[in-house]
């Protein structure tokens, strides 16, 4: 019976049709249930395409422009107060506070304890308060205590400030994925761009740390790594502020919008997922079983644990650089090219990878390009080829983390305490790869995210085949089946590969 129906094209079109027209129903039953009224919804669901898309455009424009350059600022300070620590070593630093052997790598790691401690329970706190009063007040206190790192005097004091600091820091990263996937669409290309933070962080961090070691050192008495301390925690606080002003909460709940894009910022989620973001779909508890039970959260966990464990080269990148034979100002202003070439790859590739709506290809060729990196630095004492070689470690590894945390978050689209678990759960099991991999960082890393990367798009590819089965099941008149994930996916829904 299936064959003959495929094998018949008028069959096939009335198949096609009636998915189509489950998929209308849906989106309006849903929509009439998350309080948009009627005349809203007769509006958005006779629209024509070129209203749809001029509407979307305005949106996204509103959004993104309170959204990403606030964010973005955000990311930039929030990974300088962690590096900073980097530049700070090629001060003074360990002189001044007794440091030998490993301490660095201790003072390093020790941050990412506090870090994966609070990440869960944070991002659970987020579904139920306003974000944007939450994250800048989670960047205010790191922002103090990041400032307060000035004032250590010995080994074990600069220890306790980190571990408080990625205490207080947790919030942050895995609350904005949060955030910018509560809009849902555009997440790949909102990354890339949140993470021009990174890239500027990592380009503009050394330079501002190599103007601060030259020309603050011994300023009224106090050393050149105190003063980037006490600045860099400085602008963290005074940017807080502004971010509680700045920053949208859910489509629902964000004040500067008007009640006609609340609505469709509400209708584009629940035509993109089957559910518009709201805190009471379901409670903490449900959200969490729901997360828990999903095989799926454990691969994607271990791809991005693995993807972080092959970036932990970028807390010695201004080290490693220092190999080829430069001072210590050349070293810190040679990181800026490197940073800002991995942004304009990420722009790039993070489109595309939206563009096709392709996630493992995209991974898997950026992760060979750092390997490459990975052996050629290892393998030649040439200083032109191994600069070379330093370019394509973040070139590959940066943009294809990135592609990964938007697969994450497109993954888990519904109800919103699910996917707030599942991301707050593979940032905080992945950044345990910080805290070992300080100490080792192969080429086999990079690998080992190609081949994650691989296996999760045989796994996603086995959903679909389920959910298209299951829609050509209900388009025959029979009652949806009971039971089982792929249930919860509206008509039409598909998994991004």
């Amino acid at each position: 019976m299936e064959n003959a129906r495929a094998d018949d094209p008028k069959e096939g079109l009335k198949t096609a049709n009636e998915v189509i027209e489950h998929q209308k129903e849906e989106i309006t039953d849903v929509a009439r249930k998350r309080g948009i009224d009627e005349e809203q919804i007769a509006q958005f669901t006779g629209a024509s395409e070129e209203w749809h898309h001029g509407m979307t455009k305005k949106l996204i424009r509103k959004v993104d422009l309170h959204l990403l350059p606030m964010l973005g600022l955000m990311y930039m300070l929030n990974f300088l107060d962690r590096n900073n620590l980097a530049q700070a070593r090629l001060g003074t630093l360990e002189e001044d506070l007794g440091m030998t052997g490993t301490d660095f790598n201790l003072a390093t790691s020790i941050l990412f304890v506090g870090y994966i401690l609070m990440q869960l329970p944070s991002n659970l706190l987020l579904t139920r308060v306003r974000p944007s009063l939450y994250l800048g007040a989670a960047m205010t206190i790191w922002g103090t205590i990041s400032a307060a790192q000035a004032a250590t005097q010995t080994f074990g004091s600069l220890v306790a400030c980190r571990f408080c600091l990625g205490f207080a820091e947790a919030p942050f990263f895995p609350g904005a994925v949060f955030l910018m996937s509560s809009w849902r669409s555009e997440l790949a290309l909102r990354i890339a761009w949140f993470y021009f933070g990174h890239s500027l962080a990592n380009a503009f961090g050394g330079l501002l740390g190599a103007g601060v070691l030259a020309g603050l050192s011994g300023a009224r008495g106090i050393s050149g790594w105190r003063w980037l301390f006490i600045i860099e925690g400085s602008l963290t606080i005074f940017s807080a502020i502004c971010s509680t002003f700045v920053l949208p909460n859910y489509p629902a709940t964000t004040s500067w919008l008007t009640q006609e894009e609340r609505a469709y910022a509400q209708w584009r989620l629940i035509k993109d997922a089957g559910e518009a973001d709201a805190a009471d779909a379901s409670s903490i508890k449900e959200g969490v079983m729901l997360a828990l039970r999903d095989p799926r959260l454990y691969l994607f966990t271990l791809l991005q644990h693995a993807s972080l464990l092959s970036q932990t080269f970028q807390y010695f990148f201004p080290t490693i650089l220092q190999t080829l034979g430069y001072g210590n100002i050349e070293t810190l202003l040679l990181t800026a090219p490197v940073w800002m070439a991995a942004f304009l790859v990420s722009l790039v590739v993070t489109y595309t990878s939206g563009r096709f709506s392709d996630r493992s290809i995209h991974i898997v060729c950026l992760m060979l390009i750092s390997v490459a990196g990975n052996v050629i630095v290892v393998s030649t004492l040439n200083t032109a080829v191994r600069f070379f070689a330093l370019f394509l470690l973040p070139l590959g590894a940066v943009p294809a983390y990135q592609i990964i945390l938007a697969w994450v978050a497109n993954s888990f689209p519904r109800p919103l305490v699910k996917r707030s678990v599942c991301i707050s759960f593979a940032n905080m099991i992945g950044n345990s790869a910080n805290i070992y991999g300080t100490y080792i960082a192969t080429a086999a890393d990079a690998l080992l995210v190609a081949l994650l990367a691989i296996v999760a798009r045989l796994v996603l590819q086995r959903q679909n085949k389920k959910l298209a089965a299951r829609e050509a099941f209900e388009s025959d008149g029979h009652s949806a089946e009971a039971g089982g994930r792929e249930g919860t996916a509206p008509a039409g829904f598909r998994y991004i590969l």
